[in-house]
């Protein structure tokens, strides 16, 4: 494999594969919140926060971790003002103490946050703007959880993010992920390149779906799933990743795995693979390399799709984990290509109305259906060109989900928040 891509695919691994703790859009919130408290150098009177829709919708009914069981976007912004760590990043809010959320519960009475939708901004836009007197500070955060554009400081410029496209290598190029070339890069990288990285992953994901497994979270969606359908492999693997959901929208303050910024999909594109490479009695490498494969492919997706849309990412990821099962079975480029395109003729296009319980559900669904692709794949067995979206090859199948996702779904993006916030009375 040709030395640059085979970097350039590593430094996308390395880069995507990075832990969280709790939902993403609530704790970038509170990352910038806590970013700017740190600007400004003092606990703000006030406090204004402007979010894009996505924002919005993936905030508003999910927990927001190590709160105490808050929800919604000025608990978040609250949070991360009274207690949050910016040093942490994607797991700001592990210094929190009781004193902060008490600070918080109090907070919350009074007039301090205000929450306003920007409209006309990237689908992941968060500004956080604090005042002291006649100070102030701001933080702006564009495209990525914690990636902060700009920073002012009592209105004055003080960082303004300079994108330097001429060195796209800095940052892993997401253009030149192919599946062909995703599945040489499994083969051929050197294990202990990846080790650290799809261990963590492993890890860290499995220890929040044994305890969504354990205790009570939410809909309970994994529970219900190994209690009412038994042991099989194939409930298994929905069940490990519906349960780390279960645990992780529900206020579980232990971090996972993320894949193309969404903890839910890290561990959609994660939890089936190691479950069935387990039970299958897998070689360790080999399961390390399908994990690759699933997290490469998934991220593939999501590069048409964009962080944020109506799309649903569990599918893209759970997408992911059914071509890595069919690599677990020695499937090639043939078959694995069937894995996808099977997937995405069946479940793509669930809508995201939010990050919250449901998701759980949403990941089992979407893990069955790319399991369901898997064997019939095994059968030879694929949907045609010219059925629905499915094209004469996986790449472009993919591509067509990826325009529907980011371009086809826009309206019914907008739809959805509106239904969320009560701006659409009558339906």
């Amino acid at each position: 494999m040709d030395k640059v891509l085979y970097q350039n695919y590593l430094m996308i691994l390395k880069e995507e594969l990075v832990p969280a703790l709790g939902c993403t859009e609530p704790i970038a919130l509170a990352y910038a919140t806590s970013k700017a408290r740190e600007v400004l150098g003092e606990f703000p009177d006030y406090m204004e926060i402007r979010c894009s829709g996505n924002i919005i919708k993936n905030i508003k009914g999910v927990t927001v971790p190590n709160s105490g069981g808050l929800k919604g976007i000025d608990a978040a912004a609250i949070l991360g003002v009274t207690g949050g760590d910016p040093s942490r990043k994607l797991e700001v809010l592990e210094s929190v103490t009781p004193e902060n959320i008490k600070r918080t519960h109090e907070l919350l009475e009074e007039n301090f946050c205000e929450c306003f939708l920007e409209e006309g901004v990237e689908n992941l836009y968060i500004c956080a703007r604090l005042t002291k007197g006649s100070h102030s500070a701001e933080v702006t955060i564009v495209d990525k959880h914690t990636r902060i554009t700009r920073i002012t400081k009592d209105d004055e410029v003080v960082f303004e993010l300079q994108e330097d496209k001429s060195n796209s290598q800095v940052q892993g190029d997401k253009s030149l992920l192919n599946v062909k070339d995703i599945l040489r890069f499994a083969d051929e990288v050197d294990i202990d390149e990846i080790r650290d990285v799809i261990g963590r992953q492993i890890q860290m994901n499995k220890a929040i779906s044994d305890e969504g497994l354990k205790n009570r979270y939410g809909a309970e969606v994994g529970r219900t799933l190994l209690n009412i359908y038994g042991d099989d492999i194939k409930v298994r693997a929905r069940a490990r990743a519906a349960a780390g959901s279960d645990a992780r929208m529900n206020g579980c303050s232990m971090p996972v795995v993320i894949n193309s910024g969404s903890g839910n999909q890290g561990m959609t594109c994660s939890l089936p693979v190691v479950e069935f490479a387990e039970s299958l009695n897998i070689p360790e490498e080999k399961m390390y390399r399908a994990l690759v494969v699933s997290n490469l492919i998934s991220i593939h997706q999501k590069k048409f799709i964009g962080s944020l849309s109506a799309y649903c990412g569990a599918v893209s990821a759970a997408c992911g984990a059914g071509a890595a099962i069919t690599y677990l079975y020695g499937g090639d480029y043939q078959k694995i290509s069937k894995t996808i395109t099977n997937t995405i003729a069946n479940v793509g296009g669930i809508v995201c109305d939010g990050a919250k319980s449901s998701c759980a559900a949403k990941i089992a669904s979407a893990v069955e259906a790319a399991i369901m692709a898997h064997f019939l794949g095994e059968e030879n067995l694929c949907f045609h060109p010219g059925d629905g979206i499915v094209k004469n090859n996986v790449e472009e199948t993919i591509r067509n989900v990826g325009y529907i996702g980011k371009v086809g779904m826009k309206s019914t993006d907008v739809t959805i928040l509106n239904l969320m916030i009560d701006k659409i009375a009558d339906v």
